[in-house]
This record gives C-alpha cells, structure tokens and sequence, in this order.
C-alpha cells in the first residue's frame, strides 16, 4: 500500500475465534483493511497475521492503536506489533571491501525505490568510504585487529546505538558479529551470506561450490544469530552455473544474485512482512 497505513503483525497459539477478533476490532472502530495475510501452521500449532489498515479510517493513532488492542492481544497470548507506515526505520550498512551491495542499497535508498532513513556506513577498511561522500552520509571506519576485536565492536556497538538505530545490515561485512551484539540486536541484525544456505557456511563459499561441481549456485539473507550463518532466513535465490565456470567466474556471476536477494529480504523487513518463529520465519511477501 503507498498510501498511510498502519501495519498489524501478530504471531500467536492457533485457535478458533482469532481472525473474527481481530477483524471485528478494527470493523468496530471503521477500520479500512488494505491488505490481510494469514497463515496457520499444523505442526507448531502456531497461527500469523499480517494486516494493513488506512491510517486515517481510525479514530487513534499507533499509541492509541496499542492501547485499545492491548485487551485482544492479552485474551489471545498474542505476540504483536503496530507500526505506522510513514515512520521511516533507521537503518546502519556495515561493509568491508566488496562494494556490488552497498553501491546497490544506497541507490536504492538515494532513489527512494527502498523507504528507509540511512544513518551510517560501518566499514572495517576505508576503500569504500568514497560511496558514502558522494551520497553525504556518515562513514565509519572501525578497523577489527585480530589482537583486539572486542574493543572494535564496542566501538560499533557505540555507534549504533548513537545512531539509534533499527536495523543493521551486513551489506558484505566479513566479520563474524560477537554474540553479544547478536543478543541486543536479536531480530535486528540481516546478513546476506553468498550462498544457498545451509550449503556452504562459513568462507568461500563459491570455492567450496566450485570443488564440489554443483550446477546451482545462490544467496541467502538471513538473520544474524550466535551460530555462524543460522540465523532465520529471510529471502533465497539460485542461479545456474556451467561446468566450464572456474570459481572465479562464480564469484562474479553471484554478486548480481547477492545484491537482489538481500534488496528483496531488507524490503519484506521494513515493511514489516517478516514474523520470526524460533528459527523459521513467516513472510508474507
């Protein structure tokens, strides 16, 4: 929806009666559904929902919203969110040297086809700092001695927070993120990993596709989580490569795959179409 709305999300136990609640709230209140999405699924027992309501059919706004829902939500065991449309999330990009998806999400966000307000670029070198002159955004360079990592990722875990920041995106941030930051930023972390996920974890993964001949190579964005490249995913795809493509050759063929994949995964997050259940997702696309 382009217009003003505000987005419902709710994940909770399955149950009969959950839809007519929801819907009669908002009917009662002249609610206007734009779009509505469930899903039930029979093995967690657990049911998902996504709605988009005309902002300006409520007689409340986001805060009023929370309150007068409070009591379905409470009745139901409802995990839940609210979030008005026109409330830009604030996003921090955090790269090193490989440039194809940082160049992508800024001129995604400079041509406004990505709605999100770019705080910052966090960078462990300096190479790509000129992407963010030219753009006028911050640039941020926290170098990561092996000696020392800690003391660098307080220093990032510093900025972020200066920058209060809703999401950060590993735009090709070769670093492995400390658990505790995967801890105070759970849900908030996305990552795209050059690879079809769970194949390939780890480095190189386009050399260990390479050494074991096979025919489809991919991308994956996830969520960042303690274990290396486990985190629930986001947004997959594959491309198809020939036996005579050195590994080279697929480094290059990927990027273009790495770059759509992540772009797709951050814009189901910032408008709110992504609910996580443990460590699967729900994404209603």
């Amino acid at each position: 929806m382009s217009e003003h709305s505000y987005r419902l999300t709710i994940a909770c136990p399955d149950r009969v009666g959950i839809v007519a609640a929801v819907s009669g709230f908002l009917s009662q209140h002249q609610g206007w559904i734009g779009e509505a999405n469930h899903h039930a699924d029979h093995e967690s027992g657990w049911f998902f929902m996504r709605h988009e309501i005309r902002a300006d059919s409520l007689p409340f706004d986001v805060e009023g919203f929370r309150h007068a829902f409070a009591p379905i939500a409470e009745e139901f065991d409802m995990q839940w969110q609210i979030t008005d449309s026109q409330v830009k999330k604030r996003v921090v990009l955090m790269v090193s040297r490989e440039a194809h998806c940082l160049s992508d999400l800024i001129y995604r966000w400079s041509s406004q086809d990505l709605d999100y307000e770019l705080v910052c670029v966090i960078s462990n070198h300096s190479d790509l700092k000129h992407y963010a002159d030219w753009y006028q955004v911050p640039f941020h360079h926290v170098p990561v001695p092996k000696a020392d990592k800690q003391a660098a990722f307080d220093e990032v875990m510093t900025r972020v927070e200066e920058y209060e920041a809703d999401l950060v995106v590993l735009a090709r941030y070769m670093q492995i993120i400390p658990p505790a930051m995967c801890q105070q930023y759970a849900g908030r972390i996305i990552n795209i990993h050059h690879s079809f996920l769970p194949s390939f974890a780890g480095a190189r993964p386009y050399h260990q596709a390479f050494e074991r001949g096979v025919k489809l190579v991919g991308a994956t964005c996830h969520y960042v989580t303690e274990e290396l490249d486990a985190g629930p995913i986001i947004e997959q795809d594959v491309l198809r490569v020939r036996h005579n493509d050195s590994s080279e050759q697929m480094v290059r063929l990927g990027r273009d795959v790495e770059k759509t994949v992540l772009a797709r995964g951050l814009r189901y997050h910032l408008e709110d179409r992504v609910l996580i259940h443990g460590n699967k997702t729900v994404v209603f696309a």
